[in-house]
């Protein structure tokens, strides 16, 4: 379903979406209540939500649709202000699963292939998850008509699910790490505040995170770190030296890689081409980490489309470093953490809520 208050913007929308076979759009409307009112009378896996509506913007919408349907996935769309990623990423925390920047024109949006291969390929991973929650299968977690989904929700799995068939890693001996890497996309801020509400008050390594997500968002991410987190959080600079207990967010549209010359490792921003269709994109991040502290690393992978991080994940694990996934049961989509829990690279596989305190054991240790 998608939601406007613009028709034109909502045929374009809907003929974008209608371009790819696997997609049929039931229902086009107007307002956050057209929306939940559609919702009460028809079956829909996602629906994409616009954030500023009359009668009922998207946030107010949030909580009402997943109360009518806890297994649909909400897209919410917004252009890149400053006020509508801080709007963004409180729809996340109510239950959102995901977010997309519109362009700012119907010109735009018209002839912006980008845009729509992004939003296609949203739909398509987050209705297949929507499907597997609504019939009480494996993976994501199901949207709670709370002010915060749940990430502790019990999921049964089925037999063929790979899941079963994960092989953890020893820890490595001694691991002391010197750096926290953290990669994620779709899910991930929900994912962030509850990883690193747990190293509230403590003094850690420094903190790099590269999660997908364009310029503004990232720097709004940043500041709902710091606010929510308790922890010393802002956009990456370039030149900027790392230092202890403090947390570098990728700045959006651009690689945030560990520049190991001179005295202290410090970061660089580069505009090199995307990775895995992203930038930032958090393998150039952890393969840069591995050349600058070696096996001194503690990564961890979370929720999100794709499989970026695979293969720096692997650079760490053969540096001597170590990785932590997040579960499938607790992931909205698992595909980054799936990519490297299925390919062996994982000391540890676990729900959201267990990953903060395991690595918080590690932090600790190093600032000791």
């Amino acid at each position: 379903m998608v939601v406007d208050d613009s028709a034109v913007i909502r045929g374009l929308l809907t003929r974008g979406l209608e371009g790819d076979a696997d997609i049929s759009v039931v229902a086009s409307v107007g307002d956050g209540q057209m929306a939940i009112n559609t919702l009460q009378r028809q079956s829909i896996d996602v629906v994409v939500l616009d954030i500023e509506m009359p009668v009922m913007d998207g946030l107010t919408a949030i909580p009402k649709l997943l109360a009518v349907a806890p297994s649909v996935k909400v897209i919410m769309a917004s252009t890149l202000t400053r006020k509508n990623a801080d709007v963004s990423l409180r729809a996340l925390q109510a239950g959102a699963a995901d977010y997309i920047p519109k362009p700012t024109s119907t010109r735009e949006l018209s002839g912006a292939d980008e845009f729509r291969r992004e939003l296609i390929n949203k739909v398509k991973a987050l209705g297949a998850a929507a499907r597997r929650a609504g019939s009480g299968g494996r993976g994501e977690i199901r949207g709670l008509p709370s002010a915060r989904p749940s990430f502790g929700a019990t999921v049964r799995s089925r037999p063929e699910s790979a899941a079963s068939a994960i092989k953890t890693r020893p820890v490595p001996a001694n691991l002391m790490p010197d750096v926290i890497a953290i990669g994620s996309s779709t899910g991930g801020p929900q994912a962030l505040f509850e990883v690193l509400a747990h190293l509230r008050g403590s003094t850690t390594p420094p903190i790099l995170i590269t999660q997908h997500m364009p310029a503004t968002f990232t720097t709004i991410l940043a500041e709902h770190i710091s606010r929510q987190c308790g922890l010393a959080a802002a956009e990456g600079k370039d030149g900027e030296a790392l230092a202890g207990g403090r947390v570098y967010v990728a700045p959006g549209d651009f690689h945030m890689i560990v520049n190991a010359r001179g005295n202290r490792p410090s970061i660089s921003l580069t505009k090199d081409p995307p990775e895995n269709f992203c930038r930032p994109a958090a393998d150039p991040m952890l393969r840069s980490i591995v050349r600058a502290f070696g096996g001194r690393v503690l990564a961890v992978i979370l929720t999100g489309m794709g499989q970026d991080g695979l293969r720096g994940c692997r650079e760490v694990v053969n540096a001597g470093g170590m990785v932590v996934g997040q579960d499938e049961a607790t992931s909205v989509v698992w595909g980054m953490p799936g990519a490297v829990a299925t390919a062996g690279l994982c000391s540890a596989v676990l729900p959201i809520r267990e990953i903060g305190p395991y690595i918080r054991k590690f932090a600790l240790r190093t600032a000791a």
